[in-house]
C-alpha cells in the first residue's frame, strides 16, 4: 500500500511522508514528529492503530486494512494561529467535500465527528503544539471507517456507527480517498475562517433546526434547537428562546429524543 500511497499522493504538495503497517497511534507519533521540527504539510499514515484515540483518551479502532488513519502537521500562518478551533472545521469540511465524489452526502456532527445517514463514519482528533504563548503546530487526527470490518460491535458505540462502504454500497478504495481529503484541506486552508469556509461548514451541519442535549464537562446538559455557527466555529443553540454560544472543549451532543 505505501508504494501506491506515493503514486496518488504526488500531485499534492505535502511535506514529508511516513507511512507505518502498524502503529499505536498517528497521533502521538506525529506530535512527536512535530516537536522535531518537521516541515509543513507533514503526513503520517498508517495501516493499523493499536491505541487509536479519540477525544477525552477515548478509543478509536483501526483494523488493519480496513479503515483510512493519518495526521497532517500544520504550521500555522499567522492568521490562522489566531483561532485554533478552526482546523476542526477545516477536517471536517474536506471530508465532507472529498466524499461528494463518491455520492455520499456526509454532515458534520459538531464539533468533530462525520456523518452518514445519521451514523457516524469519521472521527477528528485536533491536537496543538505550542511554544510558550505561541501557536507552533497542529495535528489533524483523521480516522475513516471506510471498509464494513472497520466498524465496531454495537455494544462498543457511543453513538450509532457505519462504514462509507455500506452506505455506498461497494467498496471504496482507501488510497483514492486520502488524495482526495488532502487535496479538500489545501484548498479550504487559505480560506480557514472567511465567511465562505463558515458557510460552508454551517450549511454541512447535522440536525440543524432540530432540538438537541449538549453534555459540557459536568454540567448539567443544556438542551437548544442548531442554529449555526459563530464566526469562531463554536455552536449556536437556541434555548429558553436565546442564542446561546457553545464553545469548544468536551463536548456531546445528542439529538433530542
Amino acid at each position: 500500500m505505501k508504494k501506491e500511497i506515493q503514486s496518488k499522493l504526488s500531485s499534492l504538495r505535502l511535506g514529508a511522508i511516513r507511512y507505518f503497517d502498524s502503529i499505536g497511534s498517528t497521533n502521538d507519533e506525529a506530535l512527536a514528529w512535530a516537536a522535531q521540527g518537521t516541515a509543513d504539510l507533514s503526513l503520517l499514515i498508517a495501516d493499523e492503530q493499536t491505541n487509536g484515540r479519540g477525544r477525552a483518551g477515548r478509543k478509536w479502532a483501526t483494523p488493519r486494512g480496513a479503515a483510512l488513519a493519518f495526521s497532517l502537521i500544520l504550521r500555522p500562518a499567522a492568521r490562522e494561529a489566531d483561532s485554533p478551533t478552526l482546523f476542526t472545521g477545516l477536517a471536517a469540511l474536506a471530508l465532507v467535500d472529498a466524499l461528494k465524489p463518491y455520492k455520499l452526502s456526509a454532515q458534520i456532527k459538531w464539533p468533530n465527528d462525520v456523518l452518514l445517514n445519521r451514523k457516524k463514519c469519521a472521527g477528528i482528533l485536533v491536537e496543538s503544539v505550542w511554544t510558550g504563548d505561541a501557536l507552533d503546530a497542529v495535528i489533524l487526527g483523521i480516522g475513516v471507517n471506510v471498509l464494513t470490518g472497520s466498524v465496531p460491535p454495537a455494544e462498543e458505540l457511543l453513538f450509532p456507527a457505519t462504514s462509507l462502504e455500506a452506505e455506498a454500497g461497494r467498496p471504496l478504495d482507501r488510497s483514492d480517498l486520502l488524495r482526495d481529503v488532502l487535496a479538500a484541506i489545501l484548498k479550504w486552508r487559505p480560506l480557514i475562517g472567511q465567511q465562505k469556509f463558515i458557510g460552508a461548514w454551517e450549511s454541512a451541519l447535522a440536525f440543524k433546526g432540530e432540538a438537541v442535549h449538549v453534555w459540557q464537562d459536568k454540567e448539567m446538559p443544556l438542551e437548544g434547537r442548531v442554529m449555526g455557527l459563530a464566526p469562531d466555529g463554536n455552536l449556536r443553540l437556541l434555548s429558553n428562546d436565546k442564542i446561546v454560544t457553545v464553545h469548544f472543549g468536551e463536548i456531546h451532543l445528542r439529538p433530542s429524543l
